[in-house]
């Protein structure tokens, strides 16, 4: 992870963040990220848990933890975990996404941004910004990874407009016939490897 630049001396040097530190998630983390995956699922998404939507949810070490290409980054505050990003190396599967989409975004060679959920208390500091700043610079320097994909849901406050100001939409499903899942898919520019 990179280090902030021009932080404040009592701003934390993972975020630039007073009080906040990202880090790579360990055993130690999980119970607080799925916590925290599971209020935005209920609260934000409004859909509840959804076994094919949201199994990694319940199994985050077997889904981000050990894979080698996949990772979990966690914000925690106070003690606690606040807010989460994971990059799993699956593109968007068809059905239930346009097969275009699809193959644009195949397995293997793209890395999916997901999970990117802060606490409401914790929004308004520039914590998803960060994770996903952080995120694309993991899939640059994992290897293998052409693309860096994601999708969202824009009945989810802020989640549209935020995607907007740093990624380039694929597909907004709303605009198909019959609306789709009403998701809208993003393509972000995948970051250069850091320099040894």
């Amino acid at each position: 992870m990179t280090e902030a630049r021009g932080a404040s001396p009592t701003a934390d040097p993972t975020t630039g963040r007073p009080g906040y530190a990202l880090r790579t998630a360990t055993t130690e983390d999980i119970g607080g990220a799925r916590a925290v995956m599971l209020d935005t699922v209920y609260h934000d998404l409004r859909s509840g848990y959804v076994p094919r939507w949201h199994a990694d949810i319940i199994d985050l070490e077997g889904a981000y933890l050990r894979p080698e290409r996949c990772t979990l980054l966690v914000v925690r505050h106070g003690g606690e975990v606040v807010a989460t990003g994971a990059v799993r190396d699956r593109g968007p599967q068809a059905p239930p996404n346009p097969r275009w989409v699809a193959d644009r975004f195949p397995s293997g060679s793209t890395a999916q941004l997901c999970r990117i959920y802060v606490r409401p208390e914790h929004r308004r500091h520039g914590l998803a910004r960060l994770l996903v700043r952080e995120l694309g610079a993991f899939a640059a320097s994992a290897g293998g990874y052409t693309s860096l994909y994601l999708h969202t849901d824009p009945a989810v406050p802020g989640a549209e407009p935020f995607w907007r100001s740093m990624a380039h939409e694929v597909c907004d499903e709303r605009r198909l016939p019959g609306g789709g899942q009403g998701i809208i898919h993003f393509e972000l520019p995948l970051p250069a490897p850091a320099g040894p």
